[in-house]
């Protein structure tokens, strides 16, 4: 019994460290840009986007289509970024376990 509660007390503070880890990453922030840096996504560690910037350049409202696919591919690879991060900062508490729905 007494391996039993030593085990729920790790897993408790392990709660919190995760917990904690998660909090922090809402304060990173990642970038990512396409078309040569004419459009440029910022989000953050919990998948929020903050903030997304456009040259005047690329704004031709003959050509809708192209910014659209700028903004999509900005928008994807920040978001592909912020899956490393989290990776990065989480996968410590998870290796080996296989919990889906986790992160």
């Amino acid at each position: 019994m007494k391996n039993m509660g030593n085990m729920m007390k790790q897993m408790q503070k392990m709660q919190k460290q995760m917990a904690e880890a998660q909090e922090k990453l809402k304060e990173k922030t990642v970038e990512a840009t396409a078309g040569g840096g004419a459009v440029k996504v910022v989000a953050s560690g919990d998948k929020r986007i903050l903030e997304v910037i456009m040259d005047e350049e690329v704004v031709d409202p003959e050509d809708v289509e192209m910014l659209q696919d700028l903004v999509l591919a900005a928008t994807n690879d920040a978001l592909q970024q912020v899956d490393k991060l989290v990776e990065e900062d989480l996968g410590k508490f998870t290796k080996g376990m296989n919990i889906p729905g986790l992160m």
